[in-house]
């Protein structure tokens, strides 16, 4: 047997269904076995870039470990920065690039290069095998580390000769391995105490409630004790639904705006993520003075990486928060019953004066052109059809599109993290390839768009039935706002204008690109016409796209 049969095979004993990629010549041994496998259906990309996108968007949205195949050190080059997201998303992947002869090595032949080196700081584990032997082996393990918590991508480069010669150590697995631990009972009981405890509680949740099926047993708990609940600044998943009454809001990205949100809280529970992410220094702490602070992680490489807790708990949070809830059950008295309640109606009732505050803010702005992004948003929320997922790159209009739309469950909403752009229109062909059974939307700005407009080719290639949404300012806008806080944080004269930031001179003309890529698109200018445009574009039950002029900051 060829150490290529025995990829094939380990692809396949790990339940491998698919693979993204873009062929290459050092890919032949892949792309040549695939005629011979049908059940691993090939997502073909036109940038690596797109491939890598679209698997970490596919594992986020399957649950299952995305693959992908590049083509040698050029193309594992164009893969780097949506690799990076896939890191920060903790997404479990499996890269793949095919690698010279190794018999050229010390030729320097064209295309090669040191490929794990090149894919070792933007993944859990990097490696080439030297033999066809090493090949079964090695892929059990990158299986096994990409999904050992917390997940993330790993690196396997494949030289065309390793991949043909014979071999007789066959595919391996790791077999059947279990991660769900349930906290140390002590802890628990030392957590309930601090909640019992608390006047003020809040919750701060990351994406692994969503990516460990937790969000059932957050929600019973959050409303047994009235926490408050706000997520990370990044998100990649809807870890606890948005319009929840107890749900407040995202938090901010420097350290001096997450204190402020979290000011007016006793005790803060810090539940599967890394906390926190921060765009600009301050030197002060994102946790309030007089908060305690407690965590829950999978991993022990998470607990306390940035802050002193007051406690530390390793262990799944689908067994660990059940167990919680259910000590909180046996220890609590009325007073504490009565005082959660008290909190769930005060949140309640500051719910429902920010939505009526929205709508106020809305109808104020209903007339404005170009109309703002905020009611496009709106708009575009009136006529989705029920069901809908929601792929979200739409940067400095994500708030609305995190706050007006209803995301129940995981699964009802994507989105990048790593802050590197271009990730949400090829994350979308990932996300529609794993629920196939579902419409996908996907929004994004113009900017962030052109990273990887190539999408949309590979999106009517499969026929997949994508609506591409763009909010188009023709700007560079979160870079204004950025350029803004620069200036100001850094007391640099703020008269200046916003250099090299504007989208014009040409005008981008996104219908006319996706009709070049076969895909059918329109432009929409007014409010009023966006729902009509909606519909047609879910009607067509194909890739489509629509384009809407939004105000900018100019």
């Amino acid at each position: 047997m060829r150490g290529g049969q025995v990829f094939m095979e380990g692809l396949l004993a790990h339940g491998v269904e698919c693979i993204f990629g873009n062929p290459g010549t050092t890919e032949n041994s892949v792309l040549d076995r695939l005629i011979d496998h049908p059940e691993l259906r090939y997502y073909v990309a036109l940038h690596e870039g797109v491939a890598v996108g679209a698997a970490n968007f596919y594992a986020q949205a399957s649950g299952k470990t995305g693959i992908v195949n590049l083509h040698v050190a050029p193309g594992l080059g164009n893969g780097i920065g949506m690799m990076y997201g896939a890191l920060k998303a903790n997404s479990p992947m499996i890269v793949t690039a095919g690698q010279q002869d190794t018999r050229m090595r010390l030729r320097g032949p064209v295309l090669g290069h040191d490929l794990v080196a090149i894919a070792e700081p933007v993944t859990k584990w990097s490696a080439e095998p030297r033999s066809a032997d090493e090949i079964g082996p090695m892929l059990r393990q990158a299986f096994k580390i990409a999904n050992d918590p917390p997940c993330g991508p790993v690196f396997i480069s494949l030289p065309v000769d390793v991949m043909e010669q014979e071999t007789q150590v066959t595919a391996q697995t790791s077999g059947d391995l279990r991660f769900a631990s349930t906290a140390d009972p002590a802890g628990i009981e030392a957590l309930a105490a601090m909640l019992l405890a608390s006047e003020r509680p809040a919750v701060v949740v990351g994406d692994d409630v969503a990516t460990e099926h937790a969000h059932p047993a957050l929600i019973s708990l959050v409303e047994r004790t009235g926490c408050a609940v706000f997520s990370q600044g990044l998100r990649v998943q809807s870890a606890f639904p948005n319009q929840h009454p107890n749900f407040v809001g995202r938090l901010a990205f420097e350290a001096a705006g997450i204190a402020r949100a979290l000011a007016d809280y006793d005790l803060l529970l810090l539940l599967g993520g890394p906390f926190f992410e921060e765009i600009w220094y301050d030197a002060d702490s994102p946790v309030p003075a007089m908060s305690k602070v407690a965590q829950i992680e999978s991993s022990h490489q998470r607990l306390a990486a940035n802050l002193r807790l007051d406690l530390g708990l390793v262990g799944n949070l689908t067994a660990t928060l059940p167990a919680l809830e259910q000590q909180l059950a046996n220890a609590a008295d009325a007073g504490f019953a009565d005082a959660a309640a008290s909190r769930n109606d005060k949140l309640a009732n500051a719910k429902a004066a920010a939505r009526e505050a929205t709508e106020q803010r809305l109808a104020g702005l209903a007339e404005a052109v170009p109309m703002t992004p905020a009611n496009a948003i709106d708009a575009i929320r009136g006529a989705l059809p029920a069901g809908t997922i929601v792929v979200d790159e739409s940067i400095t209009a994500s708030l609305e599109v995190g706050a007006q739309f209803d995301y129940r469950e995981p699964g009802d909403f994507f989105a990048a993290a790593g802050g590197g752009i271009g990730q949400g229109v090829a994350g979308a062909i990932g996300v529609q390839v794993a629920q196939p059974n579902r419409r996908v939307l996907a929004i994004s700005g113009d900017g962030s768009a052109m990273y990887s407009i190539q999408a949309l080719w590979s999106a009517a290639h499969h026929d997949l039935p994508i609506v591409f949404l763009i909010l188009s300012n023709r700007e560079y806008r979160i870079l204004k706002h950025n350029i803004d806080i620069y200036r100001n944080r850094f007391d640099v004269a703020s008269n200046k204008p916003y250099p090299h930031m504007d989208l014009t001179n040409p005008t981008l003309g996104f219908p006319a690109m996706a009709s070049g890529m076969g895909v059918q698109g329109e432009v929409i200018e007014n409010l009023a016409d966006i729902p009509q445009a909606i519909e047609r574009a879910f009607a067509a039950n194909a890739p489509y796209l629509v384009e809407v002029i939004v105000s900018g900051k100019r």
